[in-house]
C-alpha cells in the first residue's frame, strides 16, 4: 500500500520561485539573457538588483542617488558604466570619495593610465616614476604631477574664492573638465563633466581626504606664507553638504510625494553619507520619516568584521535609513564592483527606458528653502537653541 503524502500546510509560498532550469548560454545570449538566467547565490542576487532599477528605479517619482568608494574611476568605471548610467535618468545625486573624483581629472586631461600587473616590483616602479594602483600604472610626472600642476591652476579661479560645500565645488569643476573634455575631443569620459552638464549634484563627505583636498590645503599654506590669505578664500565647509544633501531627500519624499533609491558601490564614508540623510531628517531635524524606500548595495564586506556594519538593509532599518517596511525592496549581491557595476548598467540600458534627468543642481536654493521651512515647523527644541545660541560671544 502506497504511504500515505505527509500533509505541510503553507510550504507552497516557499516553492513559489522560478524553477531552476536555466537555458543553455550561446553565441547568441545577449546580456539581459544572461542576466536573467542566474539562478542562484550572487549571480541571482545580482539578477535581483538588475531587476529592482528595471521595475523600481525606472519610476519618474523615484529619485536615485549612487555612492562611490573604491578606486573605481581609475578602473575606468566613469566613461564605461557610470556616466551612461547618468545619461541615462538613473542618477540624480551622487556621493563620491575625493580620490574617485581626482583620477577622474585624469580623463578629463586626456592624460592616460595603463592596464598593467599587480605582479610588479614596487620598489623599481618608484624609481622609474611610475605609480600603481593594484594593476593601474600611469606616469608619476607625466599624469599625477600634471593633473596636480592643472588643478592648482583651475582652484584659483576667481569663481573659487569664497566658502562653499563639495556640491557647488564639483559643480564648478566641472564646467571646467566639460571645457577640457570638448578642447581633447576626448568624448564623454569625465564623471564630473557629465554631472555638471545634467545638473547632477556630487557631494564628498570628507573633501580633505584626497589630493583635492590637499592641493587645497597647499594653496592655502603658501597664501598664509606669503601675506595673501586673504585672496585666496576657498573654503570646503561639510556641514552644507549635510544639509544639501538631506534637502534632496526630504524633497523627494515630502514635496514630491514620491520615492527614494540609492545604489551604494562599495562601502566606507561616501555610503555612509548617502544614507545618514535619513537619520538628519528623523533624529537630528526631528521631521517624521521613514528612510529609503529602495537599495540596492555592492559590496564584498562583512558584517561580522565592521566593514558592513550599520549599512546592510536590515541593520540599516533599526537606524531609519532604510524604511524598515521595504527591507524586502533591497539587495545586496557580494560582487567586486569593477564586474557588478559595467553589468547593471548594460542590463538597465537595454531593458529599461531612459528617464528624465531631474537636474536637481539647478533646484539646489528650492529644495535649501523647503528643509529650512520643514526643520522650523517640526524641531521642538528650536526654542532652546535658539536661546543658547544667542549667548554665544559675537
Amino acid at each position: 500500500m502506497p504511504k500515505k503524502k505527509k500533509e505541510c500546510p503553507g510550504k507552497e509560498k516557499y516553492l513559489r520561485g522560478k524553477r531552476i532550469l536555466p537555458r543553455p548560454i550561446s553565441r547568441t545570449t545577449d546580456i539581459v539573457s544572461l542576466i536573467d538566467n542566474m539562478d542562484a547565490y550572487n549571480g541571482g542576487r545580482l539578477r535581483a538588483a538588475c531587476h529592482l532599477l528595471r521595475d523600481k528605479y525606472s519610476k519618474s517619482d523615484v529619485t536615485v542617488g549612487l555612492s562611490l568608494a573604491g578606486a573605481m574611476t581609475p578602473a575606468g568605471m566613469g566613461p564605461s558604466a557610470i556616466i551612461p548610467l547618468m545619461n541615462h535618468g538613473y542618477i540624480d545625486w551622487m556621493v563620491a570619495t575625493g580620490a574617485n573624483m581626482y583620477h577622474d581629472l585624469h580623463f578629463a586631461f586626456n592624460l592616460p593610465m595603463f592596464r598593467g600587473s599587480h605582479t610588479v616590483d614596487d620598489a623599481d616602479l618608484r624609481r622609474k616614476g611610475v605609480t600603481r594602483i593594484y594593476d593601474i600604472l600611469f606616469d608619476y610626472e607625466d599624469v599625477l604631477m600634471e593633473t596636480d600642476r592643472r588643478l592648482r591652476r583651475i582652484l584659483v579661479r576667481p569663481e573659487f574664492q569664497k566658502e562653499m560645500g563639495t556640491r557647488e565645488f564639483y559643480h564648478l569643476l566641472g564646467r571646467v573638465m566639460d571645457e577640457w573634455e570638448r578642447r581633447n575631443r576626448t568624448g564623454q569620459v569625465s564623471i564630473v563633466a557629465a554631472a555638471y552638464r545634467n545638473d547632477v549634484p556630487v557631494f564628498t563627505s570628507s573633501p580633505g581626504d584626497s589630493t583635492i583636498g590637499m592641493n587645497v590645503a597647499g594653496i592655502e599654506l603658501l597664501a598664509g606664507a606669503a601675506g595673501l590669505r586673504n585672496r585666496f578664500r576657498l573654503k570646503i565647509n561639510p556641514s552644507i553638504d549635510v544639509n544639501e544633501s538631506t534637502a534632496i531627500i526630504l524633497n523627494a519624499k515630502r514635496t514630491e510625494k514620491g520615492k527614494t533609491a540609492v545604489i551604494l558601490v562599495g562601502g566606507g564614508s561616501p555610503k555612509n553619507f548617502m544614507l545618514q540623510t535619513e537619520p538628519q531628517i528623523q533624529e537630528v531635524l526631528m521631521i517624521p520619516e521613514l528612510g529609503q524606500d529602495y537599495d540596492i548595495n555592492i559590496t564584498d564586506a562583512r558584517p561580522d568584521t565592521g566593514g558592513l556594519s550599520g549599512a546592510s538593509p536590515s541593520e540599516a532599518a533599526s537606524w531609519g535609513k532604510i524604511d524598515p517596511d521595504k527591507i524586502e525592496e533591497s539587495v545586496t549581491a557580494y560582487v567586486d564592483s569593477t564586474v557588478a557595476l559595467p553589468l547593471l548598467t548594460a542590463y538597465v540600458l537595454r531593458s529599461a527606458k531612459k528617464k528624465k534627468l531631474k537636474r536637481l543642481y539647478k533646484r539646489g536654493p528650492e529644495l535649501y528653502r523647503g528643509l529650512i521651512k520643514a526643520y522650523l515647523e517640526n524641531n521642538r527644541e528650536i526654542g532652546d537653541l535658539k536661546r543658547l545660541i544667542g549667548k554665544l560671544p559675537e
